[in-house]
């Protein structure tokens, strides 16, 4: 498949608001097998010229890729409306499910409006389906969230975020950024000043690396449930499973 919606990372690798000595360019160092690279899908909720939800994902891709990640960031321009006729055909919607499919972890950053997240973020996340073919494009993968702000600080949208991924059953890690009067914290060029929000957004990716790291070898055994399971006739083998042979030790 040919992708056409993959954004281009301008300047990746121009940090200016990172203090390079303090990054750890291994953040998962001893915590699991590094190699492959992580891979990442981040998405922003905002198509406005100056989006500051984008323009945090791209700090963010950024980070990832000095710390050994593998990232693709997600433009969302000609997504259609879930269930619009032939919407799981469109070409947007089967490149968006494609890249899901291919991430282990994943960003999401919304604006938020009217104390909820954009239409746009709640779009792309309603095109996720729990189970593709047999495939599972969101479960048993890790997830980072952060919100941009017109006010003050607030965290409804990094609070909505949260309850869709724990419903697209994935592994969101504690930390999270929400950064706010985001018209202050970036410059003309869309980058991002030196600054705690900043600093925030390092402190995610970092764990969210971790996180992807310490997931990755048990990420299948994870999302194996009962109900799966029982609804597509499997059988457990108790020559194989875990518990069985626990069981059958105490015995």
């Amino acid at each position: 498949m040919t992708f056409t919606r993959l954004r281009s990372l301008p300047d990746p690798d121009h940090l200016p608001a990172l203090d390079a000595a303090y990054l750890s360019a291994d953040p998962a160092r001893g915590l699991g097998p590094t190699e492959p690279a992580p891979r990442i899908l981040l998405l922003y909720g905002s198509l406005r010229e100056r989006s500051y939800s984008r323009f945090c994902v791209e700090e963010a891709a950024r980070l990832l890729q000095q710390m050994g990640c593998e990232t693709r960031i997600f433009d969302p321009t000609d997504l259609p409306l879930p269930g619009a006729p032939g919407d799981d055909d469109h070409p947007a919607v089967r490149e968006l499910r494609e890249h899901a499919l291919w991430s282990e972890g994943m960003v999401w950053c919304s604006p938020e409006r009217h104390g909820q997240v954009s239409g746009l973020m709640k779009l792309q996340i309603d095109h996720l389906p729990l189970s593709l073919g047999g495939m599972r494009p969101t479960q048993g993968r890790t997830l980072a969230v952060m919100q941009v702000s017109g006010g003050s600080q607030s965290f409804n949208a990094v609070n909505t975020l949260r309850l869709l991924g724990r419903w697209m059953r994935m592994v969101t890690i504690p930390n999270q950024s929400s950064v706010a009067k985001a018209f202050q914290e970036f410059d003309e060029a869309g980058r991002m000043k030196p600054s705690a929000y900043y600093e925030r957004i390092v402190d995610v990716m970092e764990e969210l690396v971790r996180f992807t790291i310490l997931v990755r070898p048990h990420a299948v055994q994870l999302v194996d449930r009962y109900s799966e399971r029982k609804a597509a006739g499997v059988l457990v083998d108790a020559a194989s499973d875990l518990s069985a042979i626990a069981i059958a030790r105490q015995a």
